[in-house]
């Protein structure tokens, strides 16, 4: 299978250095959506310890991204990358499917696949 996400060298490095510090037997991180805001929908991130059926699973650069089967069309094409700005920082999504976004930046919309 193609792949369907990919990571910057920021992103890669911001995962390793978190999956290190994560709960004995981890074995990588879940990247889904949440309905949320006003827009429609919000990212999600979390460490995976246990695989699930729906569970589609990519080994990038030695990270397992976890994306569950459900989102893989909305995700389908994204690059995570670690931005920092100031003292802020995140884990962003470049997704080439969102084709709105709310003003405050919480939700944003997904093209129909």
């Amino acid at each position: 299978m193609q792949k369907s996400i990919s990571l910057t060298p920021a992103a890669r490095k911001h995962l390793l250095e978190n999956l290190q510090q994560s709960p004995a037997g981890t074995l990588g991180i879940r990247v889904g959506l949440r309905d949320a805001g006003c827009s429609g929908f919000a990212y999600t991130f979390d460490f995976v310890t246990q695989l699930t059926a729906d569970d589609q699973t990519f080994e990038l650069d030695g990270i397992k991204i976890i994306i569950p089967r459900q989102n893989l069309n909305a995700l389908h094409g994204s690059e995570l990358d670690f931005v920092r700005d100031g003292i802020t920082s995140i884990l962003k999504v470049n997704n080439p499917n969102v084709v709105h976004e709310c003003g405050c930046g919480e939700s944003f919309q997904i093209k129909d696949n």
